[in-house]
């Protein structure tokens, strides 16, 4: 080195060293910053110098270095401090009588190394490396919704998880069924990136891809961020997913509900089933047992087909063929039978019984059936049965033992599985009635529906005695209601009426005679007569016009009392003198004739007021039997 270059060097040295003992931040070599850890939104404590190291801190200034260029944010004189204008002007207060800076609302941004640098009583200073942390949120992750085919070949996307506002950029770990992912070519690949937010935090997406295979169908797929906190490592996980994987179909099969034995009557769903994601195009068929060929089914859903009602003639071959949409590749499945229990034709021999009382009768019951049958009888008014078997015999028939019989056919292996046939028994004879007479109370000027059923065989027909609208309703083959509408007039009270079955066995009767009911008013009303046994006998009273009667009512009244009064003076009057028995000692005979002595009666008056009674003969205008004014009579003639 010549003369001129180490003069260079010695003024080179020199400078440097005035430069150092001026105290120029930047220019010397820096110390090690110390490491100061804070979450967003605290308060970092910044302390100038070790707490163990004397020093004077009335002439401190504070810098934040960013970049490598110290900015000078707050001065300390005398132990008061005063913030610079800037980003950190309304955030800075001085603590510990000057010793440490306090920065409040730490953000992302804070991120940096602050220098505290001191004048007196020598120039010192110290920097401090601010580290800022914060917990991203919860994990959020998404399939692809449009599934993984295994026959790609080349890793496809699997699921994306994305992890917000963490600081710094959280680490991300993929997991498939509680097992950790790791890079394999061509066959797991993760590519994650981040997103810095307008306030400094990281959002973190990472996008799993993969090769999958069938066995991963129901493979559960989830996340995890790893994260560092002043107070150490955490971790948060997102919710396990699984993603549709598509593979062909190997196998192809056919399922039937209910399972178990199937009868006739039943809701029966064939069902395709395959081994495949999605399922092919199934098809239905069943074979024809005439052709031997199998014959395709409509179904409404794909591999469903519905038998809303089984019959026999669904019994037979199914078979279900499966379509890969995709490779165009048919599967088909083994056939399956499908077997209806069933029981038919129903038939009971003589298909119309008849006979005559006294006689007999033997009823077969025959049916149809792929298993064995059991046949009961049944009396079909009671429910009684009366045989097990086929055969229902009948001896000594009696008229009460015409009517229905069911035969009941029945498989005893499968509950529930029966039919029945109902034959009627018809025995000959004339026309049976369930009464020969019978009596009702009506009022007069009504209007009655008279009834009278009759039964027989051949079946009766059925008249009546007095005119009237008569209709004829049919019970069942053997019986006949007839219903008659009538007038209640004097005369049909007196002949009453007589009900008149035939047929060409015979004829019977009944006889209807009809009351006047005393205990209700003469006066046209409605009212309804109640059935008696079978023949029922029903009265529908109709009114009829009446006439304005208050004056002539009134008029009679006042004549009652009239003469009333006249009565009870003149027996008042032969009572004083002495032709009247009553009240006197000793018995007097009446004497009568002889004709009329065996004929005395004592009249016993009703609970009627006479006004009633002469109320009721005058608005009548009839002279009224005794039985019709509310009077009785004990005969006392013996």
């Amino acid at each position: 080195m010549g003369p001129s270059g180490l003069v260079c060097a010695l003024l080179l040295a020199a400078c440097c060293c005035c430069r150092r003992a001026a105290g120029v931040p930047g220019e010397a070599e820096p110390p090690t910053p110390e490491p100061l850890e804070v979450e967003v939104g605290g308060t970092a404590l910044l302390k100038c110098g070790p707490s163990h190291s004397p020093g004077n801190f009335s002439h401190v200034d504070w810098f934040s270095v960013h970049k490598e260029k110290p900015t000078l944010i707050f001065r300390v004189r005398k132990g008061q401090g005063q913030s610079e204008p800037g980003e950190y002007q309304h955030r800075l207060s001085l603590l510990d009588r000057g010793t440490t800076l306090a920065l409040a609302h730490v953000t992302p941004h804070d991120e940096r190394i602050f220098l505290c640098q001191g004048k007196r009583p020598q120039s010192q200073e110290h920097r401090i490396q601010l580290r800022v942390y914060k917990a991203p949120e919860e994990p959020t992750i998404q399939i692809n919704p449009l599934g993984i085919s295994v026959n790609s070949e080349e890793p496809e996307e699997v699921a994306t998880c994305v992890g917000r506002n963490g600081y710094p950029v959280p680490q991300v770990i993929w997991y498939k069924n509680g097992r950790p992912l790791k890079e394999e070519k061509k066959r797991v690949h993760i590519q994650s990136s981040q997103i810095v937010e307008s306030s400094g935090l990281y959002t973190l997406q990472s996008v799993l891809k993969a090769q999958l295979v069938k066995e991963d169908k129901d493979a559960q797929f989830y996340c995890e961020l790893n994260y560092r906190l002043p107070s150490g490592n955490h971790m948060k996980e997102s919710r396990e997913v699984v993603v549709p994987v598509f593979y062909p179909a190997e196998k192809v099969w056919l399922e039937v509900e209910p399972v178990g034995v199937l009868k006739e009557g039943d809701r029966v769903e064939i069902r395709c089933l395959a081994d495949g994601n999605p399922p092919p195009h199934f098809t239905i068929s069943k074979q024809n047992p005439s052709t031997q060929e199998m014959e395709e089914k409509a179904t409404e859903d794909n591999g469903v087909l519905v038998l809303e009602s089984a019959r026999k003639e669904h019994s037979g071959l199914y078979q279900c063929q499966g379509l890969d949409l995709e490779t165009m590749a048919s599967l088909p499945s083994e056939q399956q039978e499908l077997l209806v229990n069933y029981v038919s034709d129903v038939r009971v021999s003589p298909a119309a019984p008849e006979s005559r009382e006294g006689g007999s009768l033997a009823l077969t019951c025959e049916a149809e059936s792929n298993r064995a049958l059991e046949f009961q009888w049944l009396r079909e008014k009671t429910g009684q049965v009366l045989e097990k078997g086929p055969v229902l015999r009948l001896h000594n028939l009696q008229r009460d033992a015409g009517g229905g019989y069911r035969c009941v056919a029945s498989v005893p292996g499968v509950p529930g599985l029966n039919r029945t046939q109902l034959v009627r028994v018809a025995i000959f004879g004339s026309p049976w009635m369930t009464s020969k007479e019978r009596k009702m109370w009506v009022k007069e000027n009504t209007v009655l529906n008279l009834s009278c059923e009759a039964s027989g065989h051949p079946r009766p027909s059925i008249s009546w005695s007095v005119d009237g609208t008569a209709h004829e309703q049919d019970q069942d083959p053997q019986s006949v209601l007839s219903v008659l509408n009538v007038l209640v007039t004097p005369e049909l009270l007196e002949t009453g009426a007589e009900c008149v079955a035939s047929n060409f066995l015979g004829r019977n009767t009944t006889t209807i005679f009809l009351e006047l009911d005393s205990n209700r008013t003469t006066g046209p009303s409605t009212s309804t007569v109640g059935p008696y046994t079978r023949a029922n006998s029903t009265s529908t009273e109709k009114k009829l016009p009446e006439p304005e009667s208050k004056g002539v009512a009134i008029v009679a009244v006042t004549v009652c009392v009239l003469v009333l009064a006249v009565l009870g003076a003149v027996l008042y009057f032969f009572y004083k003198k002495g032709k009247l028995p009553c009240g006197r000692s000793g018995k007097q005979e009446i004497t009568l004739p002889p004709s009329r002595k065996s004929e005395f009666v004592v009249e016993v008056k009703s609970d009627k007021l006479p006004e009633e009674m002469g109320l009721l003969q005058g608005s009548t205008g009839d002279k009224r039997a005794p039985g019709d004014q509310g009077e009785k009579y004990i005969d006392l003639r013996h």
